[in-house]
């Protein structure tokens, strides 16, 4: 597996493996598949109430632990320099690991900086390999570079052919933060997967709409983590290599951007609001 060599000189494979609303009662069996696969790099977070089952499924792996490049995110409602600390425990119990290789701030919102100084803690202390944040604009991002000693190492942020985020990638660059990419196929909206732009380009490299997306975000230099409960799409996921898309090609994908999310902006009152209101149990 290529990787990324992020700012602290800790290597990310560029391609990995995403968690996100995969059942908690199905991760184990969906980890292990991924890991049979030929992952070896696992996004979860603590929100997802699932990192438990992917510890488990990597224990019964049988991989070595340094051969492995595990991420966890740090939920809003263990706030500030008191809660992070605890939470950031608490993952590591759930996962059973003694490290994370990735820790993150999950959400812009409540008391970052003081999550920061606790993560600059952990990073120090060697419980997270490296650390960053998920969902920052790129005012919020700058802020905290600005105020803070470590730079983050990783921005995780929605990016897709339809949302791609070329000034935001621009500055994140220039500051030495990797882009990483969650929602990579926009969940299918706009019907991506028969798109036409992307068909002809997926049909003149014999490959599928889904390996263009991901290629195309590799050349880019963004990590990227797709999500798939099917065996095979996970197979066909990793064989994002071996081919380039073309200047030409790029460009005529770079035209599919719509500057919006197709989600929910974290800039919307009503999306902080709802966000910030969510709590685990």
């Amino acid at each position: 597996m290529d990787t990324f060599t992020l700012n602290n000189g800790v290597e990310m494979p560029v391609l990995g493996f995403g968690v996100y609303q995969v059942p908690p009662e199905d991760t184990e069996q969906v980890v292990a598949k991924a890991l049979e696969a030929g992952y070896r790099s696992l996004d979860t977070a603590a929100a997802y109430q699932n990192e438990d089952a992917v510890g488990r499924a990597v224990r019964s792996s049988g991989i070595p632990r340094d051969q492995l490049f595990i991420t966890t995110k740090l939920w809003i409602q263990d706030n500030g320099e008191t809660g992070a600390g605890p939470a950031f425990q608490n993952s590591l119990q759930n996962l059973g690991m003694d490290y994370v290789d990735l820790y993150l701030i999950h959400q812009p919102f409540g008391d970052v900086y003081g999550e920061w100084r606790v993560m600059e803690q952990i990073y120090n202390d060697g419980g997270a390999r490296a650390i960053g944040v998920s969902n920052f604009t790129s005012d919020r991002l700058l802020d905290l570079i600005i105020h803070n000693e470590i730079t983050p190492a990783v921005n995780q942020i929605e990016t897709n052919p339809f949302y791609q985020r070329a000034v935001e990638n621009e500055m994140m660059t220039e500051h030495g933060v990797r882009q990483e990419s969650w929602a990579p196929f926009a969940e299918g909206k706009n019907n991506l997967f028969s798109h036409p732009t992307l068909s002809a380009v997926a049909e003149a490299h014999g490959k599928s709409i889904a390996q263009v997306v991901l290629r195309w975000l590799i050349q880019r230099g963004i990590v990227v983590i797709p999500k798939t409960v099917n065996p095979d799409r996970m197979a066909a996921n990793l064989d994002s290599f071996g081919f380039e898309l073309s200047p030409q090609e790029m460009a005529a994908i770079a035209d599919l951007d719509t500057g919006k999310s197709m989600f929910f902006d974290h800039t919307d009152p009503e999306a902080v609001a709802r966000l910030s209101g969510v709590k685990m149990e």
